[in-house]
């Protein structure tokens, strides 16, 4: 038993996971600190509004929505901070989205999908309007 735990834990990607858990932290740690920071200069810009300390009253019950606003603004700027993050990562390091080759078309009669090339529809058999067939132009 000994011995399959320290294969299980020894694998590649328990290990991996490990480190991203670690270094997820920590990334944490900078990406709140932003957040705080962004949203100081949104609050300073809108007059010193604290929007965790945001309510209103229906009769004598408070209701309390700063906090969820504050939740809300809070996601928008790690969303778009994470979103710039990864565009530059991938910019750094060269990847790109994969182009994907078209190798299909619709049949517009019976609207099966077949092969790009085809001039004839195997589904359905009607002549595909438009499309020539190489062979018959040699």
């Amino acid at each position: 038993m000994l011995k399959e735990f320290k294969e299980f834990a020894m694998r590649g990607n328990v290990i991996d996971m490990a480190v991203g858990i670690i270094m997820g932290g920590a990334f944490g740690q900078i990406v709140t600190k932003i957040v705080e920071i962004i949203t100081n200069l949104i609050s300073a810009a809108i007059s010193g509004v604290e929007f965790s300390q945001l309510s209103f009253k229906i009769g004598k019950a408070k209701v309390a929505y700063g906090g969820v606003l504050q939740a809300i603004i809070n996601f928008l700027i790690i969303a778009l901070f994470m979103f710039l993050m990864v565009k530059a990562i991938n910019k750094m390091f060269g990847k790109k989205e994969e182009e994907v080759e078209v190798t299909t078309k619709s049949c517009p009669y019976c609207l099966s999908e077949i092969s790009i090339k085809a001039t004839r529809c195997p589904n359905c058999t009607s002549e595909l309007e438009g499309y020539s067939n190489p062979i018959e132009n040699n």
